[in-house]
């Protein structure tokens, strides 16, 4: 499994409230996508920095969404282009589903 960070400058900071709406507009696009387990989004404390985290069953799967066609979408809806961090996830401890996934 793969876990990617993605992080982007906000053009003014936003609050929480202000983020859940803009995340929740973009939220069911990424419902049943391939590959995608999981899709956290994150807002910084200072409002000033936000993204998403994702857990993705292979690096193919996360290479299939972040074309250059997603990368103009997410800096014509932020403001800014993403930066994308790639990170090896061997085990998944999901208490939520009470299973460890590996």
């Amino acid at each position: 499994m793969i876990t990617t960070i993605v992080e982007f400058t906000l053009p003014k900071p936003m609050t929480v409230d202000e983020a859940r709406e803009v995340f929740l507009s973009t939220a069911p696009k990424y419902q049943g996508m391939p590959g995608l387990i999981r899709k956290y989004y994150w807002l910084a404390p200072d409002g000033a920095t936000a993204g998403g985290i994702y857990l993705w069953r292979s690096r193919a799967d996360a290479d299939a969404v972040y074309t250059e066609e997603w990368k103009a979408f997410v800096t014509g809806k932020y403001g800014s282009p993403p930066v994308l961090r790639y990170l090896e996830s061997p085990v998944v401890v999901d208490n939520l589903m009470d299973e460890i996934i590996g």
